[in-house]
């Protein structure tokens, strides 16, 4: 077992009171396993993501990484923890071969420049080591955040819309990356409004909805659901139906 939500919840204080952006949100991702995390927006699946990688604490509820409460022993879980969000935020005057090796040394990659060269050939990144993150496209900068992360062993991978701004041809690779880095053993959630590219890579699906988690399952159970068997067997009619916008 790689990933462990546990009654999860997340609240936050607002003007007009108490907003609960995450009510008991409980499920385990496996080692080899790809789980898509989807809902409408406000669903509550940043606030997820952000409270796995710790950088929200949960209200109540625990997250452990292979048995690591992220807040009791964060050090520990955050050694086997890689979390790519969706803003592609990198260091102004770093190039893209300084960020990897600044990534490197923070976790004590061994054999870095190996493992440099084959992911930066593996992301189309080769011939853009000494860019600096202005001179690329958006689509590259979000190559760039997902290097940092794969560039150590981690054994949890959370990705955040992996493939904003990314071309055709570069959704392809991304969707290869992904899957390769599952049949290696990493526990993989990703969160994505593209259900093609969930229904295409993920084994599982958690949909969610302000808040709650209200399916989980894969496809095939789901789609058998007694309440979602009208809805169609395509993950976009499943996803319709059960948060209440089917026809």
């Amino acid at each position: 077992m790689a990933l462990a939500i546990d009654h999860f919840s997340r609240t936050y204080q607002a003007t007009s009171g108490t907003f609960t952006a995450v009510d008991d949100l409980s499920f385990v991702v496996a080692a080899g396993e790809i789980v898509g995390l989807i809902g409408p927006n406000g669903a509550g699946k940043t606030t997820t993501l952000r409270s796995i990688a710790g950088i929200l604490r949960p209200t109540s509820g625990v997250v452990r990484i292979d048995g690591h409460d992220i807040v009791a022993d964060p050090i520990e879980a955050k050694r086997r923890l890689a979390f790519m969000p969706d803003e592609p935020h990198l260091f102004e005057y770093l190039t893209v071969a300084e960020h990897l090796r600044l990534v490197a040394r923070l976790y004590g990659v061994d054999d870095f420049d190996r493992r440099a060269a084959a992911l930066l050939d593996e992301l189309e990144l080769a011939g853009k080591e000494r860019s600096l993150p202005g001179e690329l496209s958006r689509g590259m900068r979000q190559k760039v955040v997902i290097a940092c992360g794969l560039v150590r062993e981690a054994t949890t991978l959370l990705f955040d819309e992996p493939l904003t701004g990314l071309d055709p041809i570069g959704i392809r690779r991304m969707r290869n990356t992904i899957a390769a880095r599952a049949q290696q053993g990493a526990a993989i959630l990703l969160s994505s409004h593209l259900l093609h590219l969930v229904e295409e890579v993920c084994s599982r699906v958690i949909i969610m909805d302000r808040g709650r988690k209200i399916a989980d399952g894969t496809f095939e159970e789901l789609a058998t659901r007694a309440d979602l068997a009208a809805a169609g067997s395509s993950l976009e009619q499943i996803f319709f139906r059960v948060t209440g916008h089917g026809a």
